[in-house]
């Protein structure tokens, strides 16, 4: 396997990322520079992307189940990216007191 930088990796993790969710992309792009599961769930992403991808070099009698593996991953990934971003939303309201 090829080696990439880890700028590459990144950047291929916030392409796949935003394009998932193209409204998150300054809120993504705060979560990739801070959190590092984050940034590995984005990279994940990315390569479980890029593998569905190649499966189309796949001999035809390995293609179905493997494109189903990797549909199924892309899914959990993406399921995980909204969790963390609806969570990294959450900003708490202190009440003043009421005179």
């Amino acid at each position: 396997m090829g080696t990439r930088s880890e700028g590459a990796v990144g950047r291929n993790g916030l392409q796949s990322a935003t394009r998932r969710f193209p409204a998150r992309g300054p809120e993504i792009e705060t979560l990739l520079a801070r959190d590092e599961n984050f940034r590995g769930m984005c990279d994940d992403l990315a390569a479980a992307e890029a593998a569905l991808a190649a499966t189309v070099h796949l001999p035809e009698n390995l293609r179905m189940a493997r494109r189903r593996e990797y549909e199924e991953l892309i899914k959990d990934l993406a399921e995980e990216i909204a969790e963390v971003l609806e969570r990294a939303n959450i900003v708490p309201i202190s009440r003043s007191p009421r005179y």
